[in-house]
């Protein structure tokens, strides 16, 4: 971690040379560290990371065959013929193929922020992209923002529905079981989310072969009712479905809502990518989760061709009655997974959230101590927790929910293929032909899902809607709130240039010792500092200015996170700079300033000094006054700045101020 020191350079009264045994040591186990978290995935076994990949990515869109099929016929309300088979069959492969397998696993995959995807990792680097614009990069930060407000959504219903889906085949198995499908699913989801504390990393290492055999029994399930009625395999013509299309468009359109649900989960793919690199993840969708995917789903058909009362539970009929229990078993541990991979994925869109500016500070706990990347949220995983018992309570089956799953699912996919398009024509420079022929295909086919996803918004797609809306809410006040209070506390500042000066000219009382103001500007000297000076009439013989600067990358390489100006009269400006998924640490970036030899004597007794303000909502300039007492609610309760950036509590003193916004 290498300390940039500017043209008004710090003139180090000790510098510790390059080859002293204590710096070499840092820096060669800081550099490795780095290289191991920054390249992990490039050094395991490949096939390895594809197992990874198949157990983490996959769980959501390799748990669709639970319900695909039946909720088309349900939803739309048509005959089990073989003509309806075949229509929706033909839907779900081209769905498959130009949905997952062509925009998701060819062209959004590229669109990479650093290595990272994403919601917000993709809002990261189009925010970049379009600073030169206000109006593009206001419009594509709202577009973002309600992005991540829709997978939080997807992140409530995606648990509920897919441990419900599995938990519903208790009525196969023994149909006078019925009446405890809802109270096992409740008591699943508990346990589930009440465990997240404990971490996930041992369980993470069976999530691989349990997937495995989970897409292994969808293959070979589908595979034995094809060979029993082979004429299934005719639906792969598009004219089954380009027929339905233009012979009863209405239906069609309808059709598509649900038929969307087995594409649900693509998002996956391109969210994770940062974990297992693209490679693993492609490997895995061609040559093994889309190849058994798609033998489940035309072994539905197969089979229901054979004998259409099976609608009722298409994927349980395909197995023979004495393998429906070890079925039941599996499939509901596959929803387990695939949960968990939305669960974790929620913290760590909050954590990528709150280092953007978009969420308060929150207490966040690392369970594993080798990968910086398994984290835990308590107040994330009991809010989702309510969310989702209340969401299952409310819709009791399955069925209710599929109606809500899709407007979420293809309200996001839309948003990202805008973005993506953006990302074409900014940074790739693609010609205007081209961006139209992939972003311009992909923007018309996402809206048309979504459009007849919200035929069912009174049936259930105003939930996800609603939840978005709320968190909408949320993400814009916090982020317009900071803008006013830093507005306002800045005008109500003095610039450090004339503060120095009168420092110079009229000499207070300077004490020994370092005291360190965090603030989040560079050119006002915080209100703390005034305060503290009106006070108790000291300042001490070095004053740093601190400020973490959150980037729009990923990671900060070690060589970019410190830079220090000197700015006379013993006071300094340092910026540790931080990406939105690196991990605050305020006393091990002072300790990289110390080891680099910058004379900062007894650098752990430093007094760190820092600003804690009570916003009173009021009427008039600002936000509606409603989003002020949000924003002032939220300032009140959000995780201190000393547990959040690591700051040892005993060096710690907090100096108030209260704020009209």
């Amino acid at each position: 971690m290498t300390v940039y020191i500017h043209k008004r350079a710090i003139t180090f009264k000790r510098i510790i040379k390059a080859r002293a045994p204590m710096q070499s040591l840092s820096e060669h186990l800081n550099r490795k560290l780095e290289q191991e978290r920054a390249s992990a995935h490039h050094r395991s076994p490949l096939p390895l990371m594809m197992l990874g990949a198949l157990g983490v990515v996959f769980g959501d869109i390799g748990t669709s065959p639970l319900y695909a099929i039946r909720e088309s016929f349900i939803q739309t309300g048509l005959a089990v013929s073989p003509e309806n088979i075949f229509r929706f069959l033909s839907m779900i492969f081209w769905l498959l193929l130009i949905v997952v397998s062509v925009k998701y696993v060819t062209f959004i995959m590229k669109a990479s922020n650093k290595g990272e995807g994403g919601d917000f990792a993709l809002l990261a680097l189009v925010l970049r992209l379009t600073r030169p614009s206000p109006t593009l990069f206001y419009a594509m930060g709202l577009l973002g923002i309600m992005a991540g407000s829709l997978f939080y959504a997807d992140a409530v219903i995606t648990p509920a529905i897919s441990v419900l889906s599995a938990v519903e085949g208790l009525e196969v198995v023994a149909p006078h079981l019925h009446m405890f499908v809802l109270p096992l699913t409740v008591l699943i989801l508990f346990g589930l989310f009440a465990m997240q504390r404990h971490g996930t990393g041992k369980m993470g290492n069976l999530f691989g072969p349990v997937m495995l055999l989970w897409f292994g029994t969808l293959a070979v399930l589908g595979l034995t009712q094809i060979i029993a009625a082979p004429a299934v395999l005719q639906a792969i013509n598009p004219l089954y479905a380009l027929k339905f299309i233009f012979t009863s468009p209405f239906v069609a359109f309808i059709a598509l809502g649900a038929t969307v649900l087995s594409v649900t989960g693509a998002e996956a793919l391109y969210a994770d990518m940062g974990h297992f690199g693209a490679k693993p993840i492609r490997y895995v969708w061609f040559f093994l989760v889309w190849p058994c995917l798609l033998l489940n789903y035309f072994g539905q058909g197969a089979l229901l061709l054979q004998n259409p009362e099976a609608i009722k539970n298409p994927f349980y009929l395909l197995a023979p009655k004495a393998l429906s229990l070890p079925l039941l078993f599996l499939a509901t541990a596959a929803t387990i997974i695939a949960s968990q991979a939305v669960i974790s994925g929620t913290y760590s869109l909050t954590r990528q959230a709150i280092q953007l500016g978009y969420l308060p500070r929150m207490h966040i706990m690392y369970t594993s101590a080798r990968e910086m990347g398994q984290i835990y949220i308590p107040f994330v995983n009991w809010l989702v927790l309510a969310l989702v018992l209340a969401v299952v309570l409310m819709f009791k089956s399955s069925t209710g929910l599929a109606a809500a799953y899709g407007v979420a699912v293809t309200g996001a996919m839309l948003i990202a293929s805008v973005m993506v398009g953006v990302v074409m024509w900014l940074k790739w420079h693609w010609s205007w032909w081209r961006i139209a022929m992939t972003a311009g295909v992909f923007i018309c086919v996402d809206a048309t899902l979504f459009s007849s996803s919200m035929t069912k918004f009174a049936t259930g797609g105003y939930l996800p809607l609603l939840l978005a809306a709320i968190l909408f809410t949320v993400l814009t006040t916090w982020k317009s709130g900071q803008r006013i209070l830093t507005d306002k506390m800045a005008r109500t500042s003095v610039s450090i240039e004339r503060f120095i000066k009168e420092v110079h000219k009229n000499p207070p009382l300077r004490v020994p010792g370092t005291a360190i103001f965090m603030t989040p500007w560079h050119n006002v000297i915080p209100n703390a500092l005034l305060h503290n000076l009106k006070h108790n009439k000291v300042l001490h013989e070095r004053v740093i200015f601190l400020t973490v600067v959150s980037q729009e990358v990923p990671y900060v390489p070690p060589e970019n996170r410190i830079h220090v100006y000197q700015l006379g009269q013993d006071f300094y400006q340092l910026d540790i700079h931080t990406g939105f998924k690196d991990e605050p640490d305020i006393p091990a970036a002072l300790h990289q300033c110390q080891v680099r030899g910058m004379d900062f004597d007894h650098i752990y007794q430093a007094s760190f000094f820092l600003g804690k303000e009570t916003i009173i909502p009021t009427d008039g300039e600002g936000m509606a006054t409603w989003r002020e007492h949000i924003f002032a609610w939220m300032k009140q309760n959000s995780s201190s700045v000393i547990s959040y950036y690591k700051i040892p509590p005993d060096r710690v003193i907090e100096l108030g101020g209260r704020y009209e916004i």
